[in-house]
């Protein structure tokens, strides 16, 4: 494994901590509830040990190396997911290519390249936290090789919501059922994507509804298929807008699309980066006999989304 090692040192040699740091390890795909409390107790405890806090995060999710033929959805794309972390008041953000290499490392070498490299003092952990090959330095492993080679091991309990385990898991799960309003109060804040809008074939405009249409991560999780009540940001400013995710059945489509109405605009966003955060589920994606159908649903769409924009 000394090539696996030496590859992740590599990576770590931009790091140079001035002083210990107490860390924790994981995916953090979503940043949830669960996680920002966690990582919170980090900063607090990295404070109170006068450590620097740390978190050592991977840029591709385990299960999609790990099993063949697996994909993942992330929640939130690692770019956001860093900044989110970042916000917490995290002081050292290091994010891992997770390959094959990595996961036939031991728990000890990888513990003793994390001492090595970031003067890892400490770790903070999840519950059903493992690492190393096969899962092999779960927490009494850990706590074994922390007496021997000199770093603390705490686990933090998990975070429940309504009697239910607060997981990235649960979350994707809820969103492809639509669940918007479960899904922001598992996160903690509203549940967004980010796409650059792209030409489209203009249906919604010759529908008196110009949309744009946005091209979306292939990775990125998406709610349930459906037509839903959202902010867009644009320039940073939010603007109220209709999304609709789906494959437009009224004209006999199977391409997925994620197309938004922003309400009371005019401007051309071609080209631009939008972010869009969902409210709440207006209804789900269905065919109409004919367009003069659909249009006088997106009519009843579009009340039903500022009624839901207003009281919020």
């Amino acid at each position: 494994m000394k090539k696996a090692s030496t590859h992740i040192e590599k990576e770590l040699v931009k790091f140079k901590p001035q002083k210990e740091a107490l860390l924790s390890i994981g995916i953090f795909d979503g940043v949830h509830l669960g996680h920002q409390r966690l990582l919170s107790y980090l900063k607090r405890q990295a404070e109170s040990k006068n450590c620097l806090s740390g978190v050592v995060t991977f840029k591709t999710h385990p299960e999609s190396v790990l099993s063949s033929g697996t994909t993942v959805p992330w929640l939130v794309q690692l770019e956001d997911r860093v900044a989110l972390i970042r916000e917490i008041g995290i002081d050292i953000i290091v994010v891992l290519p997770f390959t094959l290499e990595l996961s036939r490392l031991s728990a000890r070498e990888f513990i003793q390249i994390l001492k090595k490299s970031l003067k890892m003092c400490g770790l903070i952990i999840g519950p059903d936290f493992a690492l190393g090959r096969n899962r092999e330095g779960n927490i009494e492993n850990l706590r074994s090789l922390g007496r021997e080679l000199g770093f603390s091991v705490e686990v933090f309990p998990s975070v429940t919501l309504d009697g239910t385990i607060i997981s990235s898991s649960i979350i994707r799960r809820s969103l492809l059922q639509g669940d918007i309003k479960k899904v922001e109060r598992l996160v903690g804040r509203r549940f967004s994507i980010k796409g650059q809008v792209i030409s489209g074939d203009r249906r919604g405009t010759t529908l008196g509804f110009p949309t744009a249409n946005l091209k979306i991560e292939p990775d990125q999780a998406l709610p349930a298929d459906g037509v839903y009540a959202t902010m867009v940001y644009i320039d940073r400013q939010p603007l109220p807008a209709v999304t609709n995710i789906g494959v437009r059945p009224t004209f006999g489509g199977n391409e997925r699309f994620v197309e938004t109405h922003v309400l009371d605009y005019s401007g051309n966003l071609l080209g631009q980066q939008l972010k869009v955060e969902f409210l709440e589920r207006i209804r789900e994606e269905k065919r109409f006999a004919t367009a003069e159908d659909l249009k006088a649903q997106i009519i009843k769409d579009i009340e039903k989304a500022r009624k839901i924009l207003a009281g919020q």
